[in-house]
């Protein structure tokens, strides 16, 4: 273990590699690193992208993202684990395996299904069921935007009982992102206990943000390995 893990708190990252460098594991990396905290990084996808879609990608042997995630948990005292893309149901199940392993770091999973504007899909519907049974229930934190909690809780008639379906998955806390919607502020919605716990407003900037949902959820896995609780 190095020096610096001793005293500044570790953050793990499961989530893909994206060359432009706008999402993934380098948004990841930047977020984390600027809640004061040092990212340690696990590779479950390559992807060939620019900053306008993803073209292709291929996961990365499961083993290998075992052995990855296996080398650092071993070595060093991780905080807080955040998940992104996870590439193919076998990393699921070696992620569910790894998070059973280790039930008191707290988990911020960005369930990631689709690229940024929706073109190119990054989990089948196996995938998605994988994740709903094997890493919703060990999640702290679920942090959906409203395109992906309808996809996850599709018998909702709003997105309010489409939280409340996502919820009964396991889930600590589930926060929807309201940046796909078509509202004049963005607002993200904090759920827990079958309830609405808080909600947060924003002016909507023009345009959209490749990797804004990295970002976000990295920087939670930041400030709960800084010992933040989810809602105060």
């Amino acid at each position: 273990m190095t020096d610096l893990a001793a005293t500044v708190p570790v953050v793990l990252v499961f989530a893909g590699h994206d060359p432009s460098g706008g999402a993934g594991i380098q948004a990841d990396i930047e977020a984390i690193v600027s809640m004061g905290c040092h990212a340690t990084t696990v590779i479950t996808a390559l992807t060939v992208q620019d900053t306008a879609d993803v073209k292709r990608f291929v996961a990365v042997d499961s083993m290998l993202v075992m052995e990855q995630a296996r080398a650092i948990l071993e070595d060093m005292p991780v905080a807080a684990i955040k998940i992104g893309m996870v590439g193919s149901v076998e990393n699921i199940e070696v992620i569910h395996t790894i998070l059973l392993d280790y039930p008191q770091i707290p988990v911020v999973l960005d369930p990631v299904i689709a690229s940024g504007n929706g073109a190119t899909e990054l989990a089948d519907e196996e995938m998605v069921d994988a994740m709903k049974e094997l890493l919703f229930p060990l999640t702290t934190l679920l942090t959906p935007n409203s395109l992906e909690l309808r996809t996850f809780a599709p018998d909702g008639d709003n997105l309010d009982a489409c939280a409340h379906e996502l919820l009964e998955s396991g889930c600590e806390y589930l926060l929807v992102t309201g940046t796909h919607e078509n509202t004049p502020d963005v607002v993200n919605v904090l759920y827990n206990n079958f309830r609405r716990m808080d909600e947060f407003r924003w002016e909507r900037l023009e345009g959209s943000y490749h990797g804004s949902g990295c970002t976000l959820a990295s920087a939670i896995a930041g400030l709960f390995a800084q010992g933040m609780e989810p809602h105060t």
